[in-house]
């Protein structure tokens, strides 16, 4: 009889070490993806007062954020079993929290540029953007049908993006004015006639469009009178800490299953449930 209770009782101690290690494995399992964004960069990311169409609730904040960005931080979480934390950063910081190790990613509309690519490694591109041209449906510049059109124009874009430093300087005569510190402020400049025109990537001019419906997009793109750009400066991706290779073969393994297709979709309805207030 002792020997059978012995027996039942060390039985139980085994079936209890194994559900301890089992939740201690799930809670391992449970890991969260701390990632970075501006969620003020529509379509990409913007910040929304409540969790409708499945926004995410931003670190420290009682506001949600949602978007492009957001909807492939959710995906790629819930392929690689993830807990998704956003966290809400200016532009200027996103690089050096990734560098310092603040948070594990940057999922921002980056484009993949060598520069970066120096203090960063990068995901294979999640978005392929285009550069466009925005101005008022009644500027002068409204049936410009190549950058050389674009000459004497007054012209402003966001800070440290290949619009700012790559593109406006290829538009003829132009009168550059300083960059702005966000997309939003960049396409209230337009909307306030503080220039002539921006120029940034299509989603961010078809959801400006939306959002104003005076302005007027221009794409010069597949013409002689493109901006001449590289393709990394069209390719957006994921940037994370310099030699996190399991991190960036996690990601990668989830966008090599997606296509073309899926990013188009997951972007138009980003753009169709942007708040129009959001570039304002």
């Amino acid at each position: 009889m002792k020997k059978s209770t012995r027996a039942a009782v060390s039985a139980a101690c085994v079936a209890a070490m194994a559900l301890t290690v089992g939740s201690s494995a799930f809670a391992e399992e449970a890991k969260t993806l701390k990632v970075a964004m501006e969620c003020g960069y529509a379509p990409y990311n913007w910040t929304q007062p409540d969790d409708s169409n499945g926004a995410v609730q931003i670190a420290d904040s009682s506001e949600y954020a949602y978007g492009y960005d957001v909807m492939m931080a959710k995906h790629i979480c819930e392929e690689l079993g993830y807990e998704l934390q956003i966290v809400k950063m200016d532009w200027d910081s996103l690089v050096p929290a990734v560098v310092s190790g603040t948070v594990d990613c940057v999922i921002a509309g980056q484009s993949i540029t060598a520069e970066r690519e120096e203090v960063v490694d990068f995901s294979m591109p999640y978005y392929y953007a285009s550069i466009i041209t925005l101005t008022k449906a009644d500027s002068a510049y409204a049936d410009a049908a190549s950058v050389a059109d674009l000459a004497g124009a007054t012209c402003t874009s966001q800070l440290n993006t290949v619009w700012y430093d790559t593109c406006l300087p290829q538009i003829p005569d132009a009168e550059i004015l300083p960059a702005q510190e966000s997309a939003p402020a960049m396409l209230v400049a337009l909307e306030a006639d503080k220039c002539d025109l921006v120029v940034t990537d299509q989603p961010t001019g078809l959801a400006a469009c939306v959002a104003y419906p005076d302005f007027k997009l221009l794409d010069f793109s597949d013409t002689d009178g493109a901006f001449e750009v590289s393709e990394e400066e069209i390719n957006i991706g994921i940037s994370m800490q310099k030699g996190n290779t399991k991190l960036q073969e996690e990601i990668n393994s989830v966008l090599e299953k997606m296509t073309p297709e899926d990013y188009t979709k997951m972007m138009d309805e980003a753009i169709s449930v942007q708040p129009l207030s959001d570039a304002e």
